[in-house]
C-alpha cells in the first residue's frame, strides 16, 4: 500500500472564505472543474475536461463540516480517498491540508495510470484556489481531453524581469518550489534537483535573451516559452510539444501550470510567499 499524497498550502483568506470557495458550485467552476454539483452533506461532485477521468462524476461524499471535506473518488477502477482540512493561520490566513490515497510516484513517471496526475492536479488546483480567494484572475487549467498543451498568461511585470526569472537558477527554484539548476545558454543543462543530482538533465535547445527559451526533456517533449512585453507587462506563452500525442504528459503539464500560477504571484505580489508549504509530499 502506498503512502497518501499530501500537500499543505497557505491561503491569504479567512477559513470561512476558503470554505465557501471549496463548497460553492459557482466558485468551484472557476478554479477547480468544468462541472460541479454540491449539496452538503449529501453530495460533492466535480467532472468535465479539467478533471482526471472526468467524463462523469466519480466522487462520493463521506464527510463535510466547517473545516473538513472527505470524499471517495474512483480513478482507474480504484476508489481513492481525498481529505481536505482547514485551520486558522491568523485572522486573514488559512492553512489547507490535502491528502489523497493510492498515489504512486512511479505512475506519475510512467503514465501507467491516470492516478499519476494527482499530485500536480492538486498543486495547480490549490494554486488557482489561492488566486481565487484573493480576488485575482485564475490562470489556465489542464484540459485532460486535449493533447494540445498550450497556455498563456499576462504578468504585471516587465519582460526583462520575467525572462530573468525563467533562466536564473535561484529565482526559478523559488517560484517553482523545487531546486533547479540552469546553465542559461544554448546547449546548457536544465537540471531538476541540481546538476550534481541529475545525471540526465534536460537541455536548452533555443534561447533568445528577453524573448524565448526552449528546453528538451527527451521523451516528455520540448517545453517552449515566448515572451512579449507591452506597457510594463509581459504576455507569456508556453507550449509543450514533441511528445506521443496518444499519451500526453498531463502530470508534467499540471506541474508547469502550477508553477506559472506561482510565477505570476512571484512578480505581482509584494512580500510574496509561496502558496505550497515545504512539507508537501
Amino acid at each position: 500500500m502506498t503512502e497518501p499524497m499530501t500537500l499543505r498550502a497557505r491561503l491569504a483568506a479567512p477559513v470561512k472564505d476558503v470554505h465557501q470557495a471549496l463548497t460553492d458550485p459557482a466558485a468551484l467552476r472557476v478554479w477547480l472543474a468544468e462541472h460541479t454539483e454540491v449539496d452538503l452533506p449529501e453530495r460533492y461532485e466535480f467532472w468535465g475536461r479539467y478533471t482526471p477521468e472526468g467524463d462523469a462524476p466519480r466522487q462520493r461524499l463521506l464527510h463535510a463540516d466547517d473545516r473538513t471535506l472527505r470524499l471517495a473518488w474512483s480513478l482507474d477502477g480504484v476508489e481513492t480517498t481525498v481529505e481536505i482540512t482547514l485551520e486558522e493561520d491568523g485572522a486573514e490566513s488559512t492553512i489547507l491540508s490535502l491528502s489523497q490515497s493510492h498515489f504512486d510516484y512511479q505512475e506519475m513517471i510512467t503514465g501507467s495510470s491516470i492516478r499519476g496526475v494527482l499530485q500536480t492536479f492538486w498543486c495547480q488546483a490549490v494554486a488557482n484556489l489561492a488566486d481565487y480567494v484573493q480576488g485575482r484572475e485564475v490562470g489556465p487549467r489542464c484540459d485532460f481531453t486535449d493533447p494540445v498543451l498550450r497556455g498563456e498568461v499576462v504578468i504585471a511585470s516587465p519582460v526583462e524581469k520575467v525572462f530573468h526569472s525563467l533562466v536564473d537558477s535561484g529565482e526559478v527554484s523559488a517560484w517553482f518550489g523545487y531546486p533547479i539548476e540552469i546553465e542559461p545558454h544554448v546547449g546548457g543543462r536544465f537540471a531538476m534537483g541540481g546538476i550534481d543530482n541529475n545525471p540526465q538533465p534536460a537541455k536548452i535547445i533555443d534561447l533568445v535573451p528577453g524573448r524565448s527559451i526552449s528546453v528538451d526533456w527527451g521523451p516528455a517533449g520540448v517545453m517552449s516559452w515566448e515572451l512579449e512585453g507591452s506597457e510594463g507587462k509581459t504576455r507569456l506563452t508556453f507550449v509543450s510539444s514533441g511528445f506521443d500525442e496518444a499519451r500526453p504528459p498531463y502530470a508534467a503539464w499540471g506541474g508547469w501550470l502550477a508553477g506559472v500560477a506561482e510565477l505570476r504571484r512571484f512578480h505581482e505580489l509584494a512580500g510574496w510567499r509561496p502558496v505550497l508549504l515545504a512539507d508537501a509530499a
